[in-house]
């Protein structure tokens, strides 16, 4: 299955970041932990630049804490700054804003120097339904900017003021224009990133089972309650079928609503703390 979507909107966030960017201090790279390979967008590349950056590993409560663990220390050995979170708890909003301060001291420091207070603006960018605006809300502690549990909910520009001297500019979630690897065009559709309307659910859906298979097949076989050894994919989303009882008249499988059902359960974290990428299949 070939899988795209770059809508118009799209090209017109990256020119507003690429305009953007010239104005803010520093950026903030949200990357989901359960895909954080798969979300390096490198449309971004430009954008980044030479801009002090901090790596935000959000939806950490969804993720495999032992992958997650290695993936802090890629970005140790590399010299990244990172934090790890997850931004619907609003306690992880001192961490954030710490993180946001370690990158940014050298910067307020030369302010205060001169005597001046200036408010210390970060761009903050990533894949559709990676968090970033509820992160942002985290950090402010109210809902400063629109969320929502599916990609596109950002349509344009929010700048959000905080108490701490930080502006933050919330951007659209940006793909880029042509995936060139199926497997991580694959993740980004299990983790919401690609509008499920405009893919073949069925398709990603056993993408994602032959994922779960390869690396957490205890969990799928333990999250349905049914025996996945020796068994081809298709079979293994028609026994998950037949026991949620998902089928048509005449007995028939009901694709769509299986097909649903997995990757939401997927999303949810209901199968259990899954990250499907590691720091070896991404290259900054």
């Amino acid at each position: 299955m070939t899988i795209q979507w770059f809508p118009g909107h799209m090209t017109k966030a990256l020119r507003m970041m690429e305009e953007n960017v010239k104005i803010v201090d520093a950026i903030g790279y949200v990357l989901d932990a359960r895909a954080p390979a798969s979300c390096f967008n490198p449309s971004f590349n430009k954008i980044v630049g030479n801009k002090p950056c901090l790596f935000i590993l959000n939806k950490c409560d969804l993720a495999d804490q032992l992958k997650v663990d290695k993936w802090c220390k890629y970005f140790q050995s590399n010299d990244l700054a990172y934090v790890k979170v997850t931004a619907t708890a609003s306690a992880e909003a001192s961490k954030i804003a710490n993180g946001f301060a370690s990158i940014t001291a050298d910067l307020r420091a030369k302010y205060k120097a001169k005597g001046i207070f200036k408010p210390v603006r970060c761009l903050i960018i990533g894949v559709p339904n990676c968090g970033k605006s509820t992160l942002i809300n985290c950090l402010s502690g109210k809902k400063a900017v629109i969320t929502g549990d599916k990609p596109g909910v950002t349509k344009g520009k929010q700048w959000v003021r905080l108490q701490s001297g930080l502006e933050l500019l919330d951007t659209p979630g940006t793909l880029w224009p042509k995936f060139e690897n199926e497997q991580i065009a694959a993740r980004l559709c299990f983790i919401g990133s690609v509008k499920d309307d405009v893919v073949d659910l069925y398709e990603v859906a056993n993408m994602l089972i032959a994922e779960l298979v390869a690396q957490y097949p205890q969990m799928l076989s333990e999250r349905f309650k049914i025996d996945i050894e020796n068994k081809l994919t298709a079979e293994i989303f028609e026994q998950i079928a037949l026991k949620r009882g998902f089928l048509l008249r005449g007995g028939e499988v009901d694709f769509e609503r299986c097909s649903k059902a997995v990757l939401d359960d997927f999303r949810k974290g209901k199968i259990g703390k899954i990250t499907l990428d590691l720091p070896a299949d991404i290259c900054l």
